[in-house]
């Protein structure tokens, strides 16, 4: 566990705690259907969020630059952001989005959120509001899914909360990834 928030390292809020087990959950070990969808996968607690889920870009940054630092020593091969802000302008010049495409470089997968904004105030679909870090290129972006309640995944789609598509470098199409 390493704390960037000043704390005891403890989710306190619980959604990493969450999350953490979506990815690497080891379940009952007779109950394959409850383990996380890379269960034998090692966390790297690194803390970037406070009590209440809020934080600094300058804390998942520096989370981020201390894994690629010590990618080899604790086999750092991919780093889960379940976090963001809206972005503004380009990748190129958000702080985040940079941290994302050194990680890249370093050779580590990152995986981010895509948002929670796929509607508007008076709940109509939008499209291209993918928060930062997910809009960068370098990331692999992730939305919400909506199971309809069922284990059949010909049925599934985007939630319609979750922020989707697509995403570019600026306000010109021609530049845009769905």
């Amino acid at each position: 566990t390493k704390d960037f928030t000043g704390g005891d390292g403890n989710d306190r809020y619980g959604h990493g705690t969450h999350v953490a087990a979506i990815i690497a959950g080891q379940g009952d070990t007779a109950d394959s259907e409850h383990r996380g969808m890379a269960f034998g996968a090692h966390i790297i607690n690194l803390r970037v969020l406070d009590a209440e889920g809020a934080g600094k870009a300058s804390n998942v940054i520096e989370a981020i630059d201390w894994s690629i630092r010590h990618k080899d020593e604790f086999d750092v091969r991919v780093i889960n952001l379940s976090l963001g802000h809206p972005a503004s302008g380009s990748y190129k010049n958000d702080p985040m989005a940079k941290a994302v495409e050194r990680a890249n470089r370093a050779g580590i997968v990152v995986v981010a959120a895509a948002g929670n904004y796929g509607k508007d105030d008076q709940g109509r679909p939008m499209v291209g509001a993918v928060i930062s870090p997910g809009y960068t290129p370098g990331a692999l972006t992730a939305c919400a899914l909506n199971t309809k309640h069922t284990v059949d995944r010909s049925d599934d789609g985007v939630a319609t909360y979750s922020s989707r598509g697509p995403v570019g470098d600026s306000t010109d199409p021609s530049t845009w990834e769905i």
